[in-house]
């Protein structure tokens, strides 16, 4: 099945290659081919599959990346600072629909962040109801009570500021001051102030993973397209 069938200056200013207005000068510089024919005028309509530009394929009219986020970079379109759309392409900056987290990770968070230009997925996998799974490491600043798990998973931890409690998270011991933790929810600060419940306060927090995706083998700043049925 074809993709959307469009003029060239549309596809090319929505996929972030150049703008509309811009679209005849770039094709005079870059190849473009329409089933291996050679297109120079931006209003050529075409699908979405049967374009070629310097060879290569389009990049897909949707994406979706997992990306294993660095200390100190922030989750935002427009804050001051290192933003995480620096370390993407330029090009998928400007794609129109924008690229966009799903969710954020404070900025001394690090690990697994989904960002995506598709909508409709971005409002799937942030809905509270649909309970992603999603898998945190913690380093605390002192250790372990030891009844910190059975808390966790009682589904009956009411955090400060909330009117309803949390629902059963799966703590996993690795030392006395450091804890895999699985949760379904996706609360402002919820890993840390679930350690503020008990008395305890977070240090360093990576997420592993989101979903059935993990950083695990993406270096911190890495990132890979994913396609998420």
């Amino acid at each position: 099945m074809k993709n959307s069938y469009k003029r060239i200056d549309a596809h090319l200013s929505s996929l972030g290659y150049c703008t509309r207005g811009d679209a005849k000068k770039f094709l005079k510089i870059n190849e473009l081919l329409v089933n291996e024919n050679r297109v120079f005028n931006p209003s050529t309509k075409a699908y979405h599959d049967d374009i070629t530009i310097n060879g290569e394929k389009l990049d897909p009219e949707t994406l979706t990346i997992l990306l294993n986020k660095p200390s100190g970079v922030i989750c935002s379109h427009n804050d001051a600072g290192v933003l995480i759309y620096s370390l993407l392409p330029y090009r998928w900056t400007q794609r129109n629909p924008k690229i966009s987290t799903v969710g954020r990770l404070d900025v001394d968070t690090t690990g697994a962040i989904i960002l995506t230009d598709d909508g409709t997925l971005n409002h799937k996998l942030a809905n509270p109801k649909k309970e992603i799974s999603k898998i945190y490491e913690a380093h605390l600043k002192v250790p372990l009570k030891g009844d910190e798990e059975k808390i966790f998973a009682s589904g009956e931890l009411l955090l400060n500021g909330e009117d309803k409690p949390l629902l059963p998270a799966k703590l996993e011991v690795l030392s006395p001051t450091c804890v895999r933790l699985e949760i379904v929810e996706g609360k402002y600060h919820q890993v840390k102030r679930m350690f503020a419940a008990v008395d305890n306060r977070v240090v360093k927090l990576h997420r592993i993973s989101f979903d059935n995706f993990t950083v695990e083998d993406l270096k911190e700043g890495e990132y890979k397209s994913i396609e998420i049925i």
